[in-house]
């Protein structure tokens, strides 16, 4: 708190700073499953709570700077787990582009296609971004003029890489919002 403990207005306007961050971390952590930058968003939450307020206990730069490195882990995994199992199978520059960008679009789209307030969005982008992924590699790869059997393998490996950059990244979100919770307590 300030510096004066006894101090209500200033302890109870800690705690609604605090209330406010943790709902937005929230907001921004889910964001993660809709393909958007949700691990910035947290960190970028948590340095306008460091601007905001001058209070005496809580987070520091520090967890900022902790944060910064974890969301870049949590990018590069997204990234390269997304395209590994894809080039793996021997998919083509042109085939993972466009499984990146239309895992993107139908990631978006599918928010919409489940009608279970929040569930549903949440499950219809994460089946969004995996169909997109497939799709996107199967049709790069049609485009080539690669054979069936081989555009199929590759759309599955660029299903399962998403899914498992998804994960990673949602995982690194995860260790960002706890990071940020412990940090009011160090």
């Amino acid at each position: 708190w300030r510096t004066v403990k006894d101090d209500r207005p200033a302890v109870m306007s800690y705690w609604i700073w605090v209330s406010l961050l943790i709902v937005l971390n929230s907001v921004a952590l889910l964001s993660n499953l809709f393909l958007l930058p949700g691990n910035w968003l947290m960190t970028g939450i948590l340095c306008v709570f460091l601007l905001a307020t001058d209070f005496d206990h809580g987070p520091t730069w520090t967890a900022v700077l902790i944060c910064v490195v974890l969301a870049g882990v949590g990018e590069i995994l997204e990234l390269a787990m997304g395209s590994a199992k894809a080039k793996q199978k021997g998919a083509s520059r042109r085939a993972m582009a466009i499984s990146i960008g239309l895992s993107f679009v139908c990631s978006i789209a599918g928010t919409f296609v489940i009608p279970i307030p929040v569930a549903g969005s949440v499950i219809g982008a994460i089946l969004g971004a995996a169909i997109g992924a497939f799709v996107g590699a199967w049709l790069g790869e049609a485009w080539k003029g690669t054979e069936s059997a081989l555009r199929n393998e590759i759309g599955h490996a660029a299903m399962v890489g998403r899914l498992l950059g998804m994960l990673a990244k949602a995982v690194v979100g995860v260790a960002i919002f706890v990071v940020q919770l412990v940090s009011f307590w160090l």
